[in-house]
C-alpha cells in the first residue's frame, strides 16, 4: 500500500545531502566503535565491578538486542520515516552510553549495554538505508568507500582508544566519549534531515509479529552465547531455548502471512536477488567472524606475539577492505556493473580462507599479513556491493526492512558461527593437548604429572604453568627439565595451530558456496530513479 512520496534524490540540494550523510556516518562510526573499544577495558571493568560470570554479557547483551531489533527498526523506518527512527535510536544509544559510564555494578552495566544495543540496532538499520533515500542506485556506488571507511577506521582505532582512555582517565570514558561526538550528529539530523518517508501507508503495527520475532531470535542467541562447558548443547536449558526459538519462528511465519503490514514482508522472498544476497550475507558473515575471533589466538599462542602485535596482525585485513571498497565503488560508478566485482570479491574471500587453513607451527607473521590482506580485499569488494545490489533489487518502499533483514542475517550468522566454531575450536585444542601431553606426563614423577593440565594451558596459562613446572622439576631433581618445558611448549603450539587451521578449512566450503550463489545473482541495471514499479520486481504494491 503506497502513498505519494517526495523523491528526496532530486528534492534535496547536494549541500543538505552532504550534511545529512555526514551526521549519519558519524552515528554509524560510534556504534561500530563501541563494538571494539570495550574489549581493551574489560580487565579494568572486571577489577572495579567484579562478577566474572557476567563479564562476557557486556558484549553479548549489546549484540543480542541490536540483532533482534534490526528488522523491527527497519520496518518502522519504512512506515514512519527514517528521521524519527534514527532520532529515537541515537537518543537510546547516547542514553545507554551515559548510563554505562555511571554503572555501579556488572549487572547494571549489562542492562545498560542492552539499551545501547537497542539504539545501535536502529542506527544500523536506518543508517545504511538513508543513502538509498538520498541517492539513486546508479549514484550510490561512490558512497561505498565512505561507508567502508567508517567501519575500517573504527576497527583500527577502537582497541587503541579503549586502552588509552582506560589507562589515562578511566574505563567510564569509553562510554562517555560517545556524547560529545553523538550530540552534534543528533542536532544535525534534527535540523537538516527531512522525514525521509518511504511512501508506505501507515497501518496498525504488527505487534504480534514483532513479539514472535523477538521470541524466535532472543532464545536462539542466548543458547549460542552461554558457556557451553557449563551448559552442554543437549542440556535442558539449551534444548529448551532452541525449542522455544523454533516454535516461535514457525508461528512468526504464520502471522506474517496474514498481517496487513508484516514486520518482514514475506513477499520479499519472492525476489531471487533478495534470497541469494541474504544467503551470501549469512555465509560470508558467519565465516568472516572466525578470522576476527581466532586469528589473535593463533598469533599469540603459536607465533608468540604480544596482544598488541596480535591486533596489528588484523590491520592488513582492515586496510585491504578499505582500499578495495573505494576502488570497487569508483569502478561501479563509472561502469554500472557490480556483479563481476562482487564475484571476484567472493573468490578472494575463498582464497583467503584457503591460505589461513595452511597455518602451521612453522608459519611466519608475514604469511598472516598476506592472507589477511587477501581476505580484506575480498571483503571490500563483496560486502558493500551486496548491500548495493540488494537495495537496487527491492521496491523502494521496502528498502528499509530489506536492508535491515540483510544485516540481521549477517549478525545472526556471526553469532551462530562464532558459537559453533568456538565450541569446535575449544574441543580440538583440548583433545590435541590431552593427546600430546600424555607421553610427557608419563615420564614425570607422580607428584608433578597432574600439573600438565590441558584446561589451564588451553585458557592461556602456559607461561605461568611452565614456570611452576620448571620449579617443581628442579625441586625433584628431574634431569632435562629444559627439554621437558620445550616439549610442553611445542605440544601447546601444535594443538593451537592444528585447531585454528582446521577451523579455517571448515569455513572454506561456506566461502565456496557463497561464490557459487554469487554466480546466480542476476545483475539488474542500477536504477536511475527511486520511482520503481514494484510489479516489475514480482511484488504487489
Amino acid at each position: 500500500m503506497l502513498e505519494q512520496r517526495i523523491d528526496y534524490t532530486t528534492a534535496l540540494p547536494e549541500r543538505t545531502k552532504f550534511l545529512i550523510l555526514g551526521a549519519v556516518l558519524s552515528a554509524l562510526f560510534l556504534t561500530s566503535l563501541d563494538q571494539t573499544i570495550v574489549s581493551a577495558a574489560l580487565p579494568k571493568i572486571l577489577a572495579d565491578l567484579g562478577d566474572l560470570d557476567l563479564l562476557s554479557w557486556t558484549s553479548t547483551a549489546y549484540l543480542l538486542v541490536s540483532t533482534t531489533s534490526l528488522p523491527i527498526w527497519g520496518k518502522l523506518s519504512d512506515l514512519y520515516g527514517r528521521k524519527r527512527i534514527l532520532l529515537v535510536g541515537m537518543a537510546a544509544f547516547m542514553a545507554g552510553s551515559a548510563l554505562c559510564g555511571l554503572a555501579p555494578s556488572m549487572l547494571s552495566l549489562v542492562i545498560f549495554r542492552g539499551i545501547q544495543g537497542l539504539g545501535a540496532g536502529a542506527i544500523g538499520a536506518v543508517g545504511l538505508t538513508i543513502p538509498a533515500d538520498l541517492y539513486v542506485p546508479s549514484e550510490r556506488a561512490r558512497l561505498q568507500g565512505w561507508i567502508a571507511s567508517v567501519f575500517a577506521i573504527s576497527g583500527i582505532i577502537g582497541p587503541f582508544l579503549g586502552g588509552f582512555l582506560t589507562d589515562m582517565i578511566s574505563w567510564h570514558w569509553i562510554f562517555y566519549i560517545n556524547l560529545p561526538f553523538g550530540l552534534p550528529a543528533l542536532a544535525a539530523i534534527a535540523i537538516f534531515m527531512p522525514p525521509l518517508e518511504s511512501g508506505l501507508k501507515r497501518v496498525q503495527i504488527d505487534f504480534l509479529g514483532a513479539g514472535l520475532l523477538i521470541l524466535a531470535v532472543v532464545p536462539l542467541l542466548v543458547a549460542m552465547s552461554v558457556d557451553h562447558e557449563k551448559y552442554t548443547w543437549f542440556s535442558p536449558l539449551i534444548v529448551g531455548f532452541l525449542s522455544l526459538s523454533a516454535v516461535s519462528f514457525v508461528l512468526f511465519l504464520g502471522v506474517e502471512k496474514r498481517a496487513a503490514e508484516p514486520i518482514v514482508p514475506l513477499s520479499l522472498f519472492k525476489i531471487p536477488s533478495f534470497n541469494l544476497l541474504c544467503a551470501i550475507s549469512g555465509l560470508t558473515g558467519g565465516s568472516f567472524i572466525t578470522a576476527l575471533l581466532f586469528l589473535p589466538i593463533y598469533v599469540v599462542n603459536v607465533l608468540g606475539t604480544t596482544a598488541t602485535e596480535a591486533g596489528i596482525a588484523l590491520l592488513p585485513e582492515t586496510l585491504g577492505f578499505l582500499l578495495t571498497a573505494i576502488i570497487s565503488g569508483y569502478l561501479i560508478q563509472h561502469t554500472g556493473r557490480y556483479k563481476t566485482i562482487m564475484v571476484v570479491g567472493l573468490i578472494l574471500l575463498a582464497i583467503g580462507y584457503g591460505g589461513l587453513s595452511t597455518f602451521t607451527v612453522s608459519s611466519h607473521i608475514q604469511e598472516v599479513w598476506l592472507w589477511m590482506a587477501i581476505l580484506g580485499f575480498g571483503i571490500g569488494a563483496t560486502f558493500p556491493q551486496v548491500n548495493l545490489a540488494l537495495q537496487n533489487a527491492v521496491p523502494y518502499a521496502n528498502v528499509g526492512v530489506a536492508t535491515s533483514a540483510r544485516l540481521f542475517f549477517v549478525q545472526l550468522s556471526q553469532t551462530i558461527g562464532g558459537a559453533i566454531f568456538g565450541a569446535i575450536l575449544t574441543a580440538m585444542i583440548t583433545s590435541g593437548l590431552t593427546t600430546g601431553l600424555q607421553p610427557i606426563a608419563a615420564k614425570l614423577p607422580p607428584e608433578i604429572a597432574p600439573q600438565l593440565d590441558p584446561y589451564t594451558l588451553r585458557n592461556g596459562g602456559m607461561a605461568e604453568h611452565l614456570k611452576t613446572l620448571d620449579a617443581d622439576l628442579a625441586r625433584y631433581s628431574v634431569e632435562n627439565r629444559t627439554q621437558i618445558s620445550e616439549q610442553v611448549h611445542e605440544v601447546v603450539k601444535d594443538a593451537f595451530a592444528t585447531a585454528v587451521s582446521r577451523i579455517y578449512s571448515y569455513t572454506l566450503p561456506f566461502a565456496i558456496l557463497a561464490v557459487l550463489l554469487g554466480l546466480f545473482v542476476p545483475e539488474l541495471p542500477l536504477r536511475k530513479s527511486n520511482q520503481v514499479k514494484t510489479e516489475s520486481l514480482g511484488l504487489e504494491a
